[in-house]
């Protein structure tokens, strides 16, 4: 009762349309949820190949633009601040500070110095990042061209009114079914490797991010609002790809390429994100439905999620100005979302600088 209820025709479909309208017959095949099944084990199939791309092929490429991790002083043994270190606080107070060096007989700029080390010894270091912006770089640049190949001879892709034409009542073609099972698979596997990938301060954007993309997929999926789901799918990926690779480089520590990658990025970004997605896309699916047929749940449903979207990308593109505003008046240091490595004092023998690359900053936009 509970499925008959969830699925009930008149929340999902325009009125005078019926599940049964979308059963497969007369050479017309149509998406079915049942079809989602299989984004589990792909899920699975793409961490796996994450992780023998990020052991077996990454580490050439970070060698051959020479990524290296830098070596940084480890902190002392000392128990009683190790303890504190892991029971209390890695950024203990003031106060703190003072009674632990009574504790162990150190001046107070040592202790300092000392969690500093601690804290900077758990932070992960260039390899690791570079790693994962590899991977994603690639998966980003395959998804965009796929997507291109698939759309690029589809009347919609260039009239977004086609996009509505004969809805619901649209076909499934093998290159939009492959395109979803593998977005939607690869968002899924965002998910599992969570808890290991570096986190930054955007990580519960990243996470509503995540879980928005995937209902969007899903529901457009189940509703068979494809062609449109393929245009938001290319339109995201567009500007990933430019992210990834203005990390990479960002890494590599190659300023001039790294700097030219991010102005081409945050025009790119501006473009499709604040421009194209509200005023073309959302427009498409909030505008033209209506001269077909009356709103309904699935119509509310579907644009709420987009807003969703957007909202996220307004939040991406204020920290992608504020770097833009750091880069033209020379001040940009650090990543406004990591968890970056301090520097010691100045009366230490180790002091760090942080290299002042343009694409710190750049946000997980997706």
């Amino acid at each position: 009762m509970l499925s008959e209820w969830f699925w009930w025709d008149r929340l999902w479909l325009p009125v005078n349309v019926t599940w049964a309208d979308l059963q497969d017959k007369e050479g017309r095949v149509y998406a079915h949820v049942s079809h989602l099944y299989i984004t589990l084990p792909i899920a699975v199939l793409l961490l796996g190949l994450r992780v023998l791309y990020e052991r077996l092929i990454a580490p050439h490429i970070a060698a051959a633009l020479g990524v290296k991790d830098k070596v940084h002083p480890k902190a002392s043994q000392n128990p009683t601040l190790e303890q504190f270190y892991r029971t209390h606080s890695k950024q203990p107070s003031q106060a703190d500070v003072r009674g632990l060096s009574k504790k162990v007989s150190w001046t107070e700029r040592q202790v300092e110095n000392w969690f500093r080390r601690r804290r900077n010894q758990d932070r992960p270091g260039v390899l690791k990042k570079f790693r994962e912006a590899s991977w994603r770089f690639v998966f980003y640049l395959c998804a965009f061209l796929g997507g291109l190949l698939a759309l690029h001879d589809k009347p919609w892709f260039y009239d977004l009114r086609e996009v509505w034409a004969g809805f619901p009542k649209q076909t499934l073609l093998d290159s939009q079914y492959w395109y979803y099972m593998i977005e939607i698979s690869f968002y899924g596997s965002l998910l599992f490797s969570v808890a290991v990938d570096i986190k930054r301060k955007d990580f519960k954007e990243q996470l509503v991010h995540h879980w928005a993309t995937l209902t969007l997929l899903s529901f457009s999926w189940c509703a068979n609002y494809i062609r449109i789901g393929t245009l938001v799918m290319l339109v995201h990926d567009a500007a990933d790809v430019l992210l990834e690779s203005g990390k990479m480089f960002n890494y590599a520590r190659w300023e001039r390429t790294c700097n030219s990658i991010f102005v081409l990025f945050t025009v790119l970004f501006m473009v499709t994100r604040l421009v194209i997605f509200p005023f073309w896309l959302i427009h498409c699916t909030w505008v033209y439905p209506l001269e077909q047929f009356e709103p309904f749940f699935g119509y509310y449903f579907f644009n709420l999620m987009l807003v969703v979207l957007l909202l996220l990308h307004i939040f991406w593109a204020s920290l992608i100005l504020l770097m833009v505003k750091k880069f033209l008046f020379g001040k940009m240091k650090g990543d406004e979302r990591s968890d970056e490595e301090e520097e010691e004092s100045l009366d230490e023998d180790h002091n760090h600088k942080h290299f002042d690359g343009c694409a710190n900053g750049l946000p997980n936009g997706h």
